[in-house]
């Protein structure tokens, strides 16, 4: 654990990502841990499940529906609306239960990168060989294995020490360590980081935009828009309308992207810390330029009738480049920034109010994209291309490198 003085004498915290204790310790019963990993990650595998649903099924919803792009577009909207009402509403858990149901319930705390982006790709594979009501049954799975292993696994330890039931506390820990394990110096650290926590002054949304916390927040919800607003969405959920308007196989299209999109991001995982996160976002976002402009050279052959046989191949090369590009960089490093430039006192509000920022685009750009195709398919990659230049930009001049930096070395970075 590394502290620091603020200016106005409040101690602020940063907690490290993997507990020594974890890393150092040998537990007796490591399956615990790895079953209660597992059970955590089938939630962000059912989360990318649900983001990739709609790219391989679309099509034939709309067919099978009858449903025209803007009544489509309105039955998404429908669910949000009724589920906010719903909780509005609410005089009983039922009615609540299904407006958080309806809103998207959990979804937030399902975002790991990796199962995300398998989930994603595992939907697009599945979507080519069944239909999309049975694809929708599947993806039942994961969250059933998620909430089943939920009674399986026991509580966070760090949360029932925070609610002050150190009698289960202890047993957690002991149970994710093993009967025999020695547990009282890591319960200690973690009753001193709570301690510690709770001496802090409580934070609120307007904390955020003091002196010494605002590049901060300009850096976080600057990635996050640029993340969101480059395209990603867009083209993740309509990835088959893209190559059927191409003119290449849709179905080998959506397999060969989700086979790319789980191979980089992989790759990508044990290089973060080498590379940097600031180079990585470089070259990520010109990956995605490049990708984008690909493509719509591609739908400018298309629209002027020109170079039939090179339009499908520049949309598929290009299509490729921009996801590989994405998962390489921009996918999971402003997240990582936004872990590391916050101090904890302020991190769980100005967390909060990032990936309200990061949904607000994704909704958008998800929404616009088919409006934007139908105006002009070259003109969107265009506009894409130019936000991710833009986000090129950004990142050299705003943008600290923050591998391997303590709290108070990046802090003196972002504000000097």
């Amino acid at each position: 654990m590394k502290m620091s003085n603020a200016s106005d004498g409040s101690r602020e915290v940063r907690e490290p990502l993997v507990d020594k204790h974890v890393a150092e310790s040998k537990p007796e019963q490591p399956w615990m841990v790895y079953l209660s990993t597992f059970v955590a990650v089938c939630g962000s595998f059912a989360f990318g499940s649900c983001a990739g649903y709609s790219s391989p099924a679309q099509a034939a919803i709309r067919n099978d529906l009858s449903l025209t792009i803007a009544e489509a577009m309105r039955v998404s909207s429908a669910f949000c609306v009724v589920g906010w009402l719903a909780i509005f509403f609410a005089k009983g858990v039922v009615a609540l239960d299904l407006g958080r149901l309806a809103t998207g319930y959990g979804m937030g705390a399902f975002s790991y990168v990796i199962l995300i982006c398998t989930g994603v790709s595992v939907s697009f594979i599945i979507g080519t060989l069944v239909t999309w009501r049975v694809l929708a049954l599947i993806g039942l799975i994961p969250c059933a294995v998620s909430f089943l292993g939920l009674f399986c696994i026991p509580e966070s330890p760090r949360w029932l020490a925070k609610m002050g039931r150190d009698t289960e506390f202890k047993a957690a820990l002991r149970k994710l360590r093993g009967k025999k394990a020695d547990i009282s110096e890591e319960a200690a650290e973690i009753q001193d980081y709570i301690e510690t926590l709770e001496r802090l002054p409580k934070a609120k949304a307007l904390d955020l935009f003091q002196r010494r916390y605002i590049r901060s927040v300009i850096i976080a919800f600057g990635l996050m828009v640029f993340q969101q607003f480059g395209g990603i969405n867009g083209i993740c959920f309509y990835t088959s309308s893209i190559f059927e308007q191409a003119g290449f196989p849709t179905r080998l299209g959506m397999i060969i992207y989700a086979i790319l999109q789980v191979v980089i991001t992989a790759l990508n995982a044990p290089i973060v810390d080498r590379a940097g996160r600031k180079p990585l976002l470089l070259v990520s976002a010109t990956g995605l330029v490049i990708g984008c402009l690909i493509t719509a050279v591609s739908f400018y052959l298309k629209a002027h009738d020109m170079a039939h046989e090179a339009v499908p191949v520049l949309a598929v090369v290009g299509i490729m480049m921009y996801i590989a590009s994405f998962s390489a960089g921009m996918g999971a490093m402003p997240w990582v920034v936004m872990s590391e430039i916050f101090p904890i006192n302020i991190k769980g509000v100005a967390g909060g109010m990032a990936t309200l920022v990061n949904w607000f685009g994704a909704w958008a750009v998800s929404y616009t994209f088919n409006f934007l195709m139908s105006w002009s398919s070259y003109g969107t990659f265009i506009i894409y291309a130019v936000i991710n230049a833009l986000a090129i930009v950004f990142v050299i001049a705003v943008v600290p490198e923050t591998k391997g930096k303590t709290l108070e070395e990046i802090q003196a970075v972002v504000n000097p």
